[in-house]
């Protein structure tokens, strides 16, 4: 632990104005509680409160500040309270690095600890937003898109919430991020503390439909539960939202740089790369920050933005990964300087993927390809190639299969979309097999179908194309009775192992 003085309001106060930090932008001293954010991890931090204080700074309003929620632990609440809730976020492009304080997070809170605090602030007439980032498993779905009321602790918290409808006292912690939610909403209707939004900030298709559709389900399995789901639906908005920022895990070197640059030691502090971008459904209940005064885009449909990430980014990421670590390549950054693997990639996203899509409003979509392969080169981002080649038949569907639909629907065989399931194809036999070694270590199959692809994997290499094609809860059975389809990932997969050959 460092010997330097903890950053807070008062010490901040003692080292002036450090040359090379950007002081918040507002007074924490003068900002209220008028946001609730559920789910106080580092993205949070380095996007939508940075978001919400140049807002709040370009406006003149202090009735901004957010009272932060952790999901799980204390340990986030326990690294900010000392600190009067700021932190700092420490900006790595590939040549430059800049450190800006936040002071927009005006509190923190730990459910297991704080519940009714947190109920009553999003009860609290001057609460007009909540916001989220819990990761998609936050949700506590079940395989049909549900609630998975099975789930323990959504149980616990549907047991509370029952009891509290009927009048019982607010004591037992919450123990979801839903559960949470729908306690508060229900402390709120109760209250008649007037509309409210709840944005969505997670990683989910349609993520605000979505939220909006477990509040719902969820309401139907609760006792005396249909007058809440009815206040809801007249008096709570549910926007879609599309984020992006890399957002590293921070380590000890990080905040090393950090204290240097400000002389005090930052528990609380975040990294992000320069890159920025949140979009956001014009749909509110009521009051709501400037966004767009930070940056933001605010439009009628966030569908086309977010098809454009999930297409151009997120299968590009997809790409690199499993090219990369076929190569031996440890990180993307390593990746996208091959200069096959950039070409690979340039060519899924020209020939494949921009023609089916639509460019939104304000995106030109060949300069958002060049940005995004310039954001991968960063060194700084840290992503390793093992790590984005996670889970791919959970992010294959979402990121790549709807693109090989649509040029298949049009009459064009997708034969660069082909290549990257190819690799993928390839990932997995050389994972399951025991084939694959990245950074001088063995590397082993992650992936909730591990099993199942390792069956498919194994056997003769002259079909196998074929036996993984056959995996349909991947590939559908439209992909996997496309004859023009499995001829072009029959030929990608033969290119591929003739080449590790």
């Amino acid at each position: 632990m460092s010997d330097a003085p903890r950053l807070s309001r008062s010490t901040l106060a003692g080292v002036g104005r450090p040359a090379g930090v950007q002081l918040p932008a507002v007074d924490p001293g003068e900002v209220r509680v008028g946001m609730v954010h559920l789910g106080l991890g580092a993205f949070h931090r380095a996007h939508q409160a940075v978001f919400t204080e140049d807002a709040a700074a370009a406006t003149g309003e202090n009735g901004w500040g957010i009272l932060g929620v952790t999901q799980r632990s204390a340990r986030v609440v326990e690294q900010l309270a000392p600190q009067d809730g700021l932190y700092g976020v420490l900006t790595q492009g590939t040549e430059e690095t800049s450190l800006r304080l936040v002071g927009s997070l005006r509190d923190v809170a730990f459910p297991g600890t704080g519940t009714a605090r947190v109920l009553d602030a999003i009860a609290a007439p001057t609460t007009h937003v909540v916001t989220l980032t819990v990761t998609e498993k936050g949700y506590r779905r079940a395989a049909d898109g549900g609630p998975d009321l099975t789930d323990p602790d959504l149980a616990a918290d549907l047991d509370a919430l029952a009891g509290e409808l009927r009048g019982g006292h607010r004591d037992s912690p919450a123990r979801s991020p839903l559960g949470l939610l729908l306690r508060g909403l229900a402390l709120r209707g109760r209250q008649d503390a007037g509309p409210l939004t709840v944005v969505c900030c997670d990683n989910l298709a349609d993520n605000g439909t979505v939220l909006d559709g477990l509040v719902g389900a969820t309401l139907n399995a609760v006792p005396h539960g249909h007058r809440l789901r009815e206040w809801i639906g007249a008096s709570v908005r549910f926007p879609g939202t599309m984020v992006d920022r890399i957002v590293p895990a921070t380590t000890d070197a990080h905040r090393a740089q950090a204290q240097a640059l400000l002389g005090l030691a930052d528990a609380g502090l975040v990294v992000g790369e320069p890159f920025t971008q949140w979009v956001i459904e014009d749909s509110f209940a009521g009051p709501r920050p400037a966004w767009e005064r930070a940056g933001a885009t605010l439009t009628a449909d966030v569908a086309p933005y977010e098809r454009a990430k999930l297409r151009v980014l997120n299968a590009s990421h997809s790409t690199l990964a499993y090219l990369g670590a076929l190569r031996g390549h440890t990180t993307i950054a390593q990746a996208v300087a091959d200069p096959d693997l950039a070409a690979a990639v340039r060519a899924l996203v020209d020939d494949d993927v921009l023609p089916t899509l639509v460019a939104p409003d304000g995106l030109d979509l060949e300069r958002y390809r060049d940005d995004v392969l310039s954001r991968f080169a960063n060194p700084n981002t840290g992503h390793t190639t093992v790590q984005v080649a996670m889970d791919g038949s959970q992010k294959l569907p979402q990121r790549l299969l709807g693109t090989v639909r649509d040029r298949l629907a049009s009459g064009s065989v997708p034969t660069a979309a082909a290549g990257t399931v190819a690799a993928w194809i390839a990932y997995v036999r050389a994972t399951t097999q025991g084939e694959l070694e990245v950074g001088g270590r063995r590397v082993t199959l992650d992936d909730p179908m591990a099993s199942v692809l390792a069956d498919a994997a194994a056997g003769p290499l002259d079909r196998l194309a074929d036996r993984m094609l056959d995996v349909r809860p991947v590939f559908g059975d439209d992909l996997a009775d496309s004859e023009p389809f499995r001829s072009a990932v029959r030929a990608a997969v033969a290119d591929l192992l003739t080449t590790r050959a």
